[in-house]
C-alpha cells in the first residue's frame, strides 16, 4: 500500500520524506491556500520535494475551465496529477486527459457507480472518500471494498486512492480491504507511530501497578517472584520494613534468643 500525505505544508512533507514512507502527496486549494503562499510556487516546491505524483485540483466546474486548468497544471512538473471531481463534466475532462497520456485523479467519489465510470473513462486514480461518508452514518469503508472488487472483477487499471483517512484505523481498514494508496493528514501518519509506544507504556504502567498491590499485600510471596518479572516495581519501603522485622523475630525464636 502506497502512502500519500494530504497537506501542502512541506515542513509536513520533508519529514515524510526523510522517514522513507512518502509515496505522494494530494493537495486542494485550500491546503495550499492555507500555507501562505502562490498557488504555483507552493505546488512546485512540493513538486520538487518529493519523488513521487503530486494530485493538483482545479477549481472550474464547467468542461472547459477544467481543462484549461488542468493543461496549465500538467505542464509545471512531471509530478503533477489532476484532480478532477467525479462529476458529469469531470468525467468529460478525464476521459480528455486520458487520451491525451496525462495522469487523472477523480475526487469526490461517494459511489460505487461513480468509481466504475471514472475507470471506464480512463482514470488513474479514484478516490472515495471514507470519512466523509462516516460523517453521514454510511460506513465509508465498505464503498472501498466495493470499488476493489469491482475492479478486480474487470481488471480496471485504476488504482483506488482512498481518501478522507482520520485515524490510523481507517489506515488498517483501507489496507485490509486492498486499496492501492491510502491518502492522510501528516497527524495520522504520526499516530501510527506512537500507537505502539502508548500500547506498551500502558502495558509496563499496568504491570507495576499489579506489582505493587501484590507487595504491599503479601510481601514474601512478593520477595520470592519479583525476579522472574521485569516489570516488577520496588517493595514498598513500609511493607519491606515489616517483613524484615518479623523475619528477625522468627529468627530470634528459632535460636530461642
Amino acid at each position: 500500500m502506497k502512502f500519500f500525505l494530504d497537506t501542502a505544508n512541506i515542513k509536513e512533507i520533508r519529514e515524510g520524506q526523510e522517514m522513507g514512507v512518502l509515496d505522494g502527496i494530494t493537495t486542494n486549494p485550500s491546503l495550499v491556500a492555507k500555507e501562505g503562499r502562490p498557488f504555483k510556487e507552493g505546488i512546485l516546491e512540493i513538486c520538487n520535494t518529493v519523488n513521487g505524483p503530486v494530485s493538483v485540483e482545479v477549481t472550474a466546474t464547467d468542461l472547459e475551465g477544467m481543462l484549461e486548468q488542468g493543461h496549465t497544471y500538467a505542464k509545471w512538473h512531471r509530478n503533477v496529477v489532476i484532480k478532477f471531481p467525479s462529476t458529469r463534466e469531470g468525467v468529460k475532462a478525464c476521459k480528455t486527459f486520458a487520451e491525451e497520456g496525462i495522469r487523472v485523479n477523480m475526487t469526490l467519489c461517494f459511489s460505487p457507480t461513480q468509481a466504475l465510470i471514472v475507470a471506464k473513462a480512463g482514470a488513474t486514480y479514484v478516490s472515495p472518500f471514507v470519512g466523509r461518508l462516516d460523517d453521514i452514518s454510511t460506513n465509508g469503508m465498505n464503498l472501498v471494498r466495493e470499488i476493489v472488487q469491482i475492479y478486480k472483477n474487470y481488471g480496471f487499471n485504476t488504482q483506488v486512492l482512498a481518501a478522507s483517512l482520520r485515524h490510523p484505523m481507517h489506515v488498517v481498514e483501507a489496507a485490509m480491504a486492498g486499496a492501492h494508496v491510502g491518502t492522510m493528514p501528516f497527524k495520522v501518519l504520526e499516530m501510527m507511530l506512537h500507537w505502539g509506544s502508548r500500547v506498551h507504556r500502558g502495558n509496563e504502567s499496568a504491570a507495576a501497578d499489579v506489582s505493587t498491590r501484590t507487595a504491599a499485600a503479601h510481601p514474601a510471596l512478593y520477595l520470592s517472584t519479583r525476579h522472574l518479572s521485569s516489570a516488577s516495581t520496588s517493595l514498598p519501603n513500609e511493607s519491606l520494613r515489616k517483613h524484615k522485622k518479623s523475619q528477625r523475630r522468627a529468627g530470634s525464636q528459632s535460636r530461642g534468643d
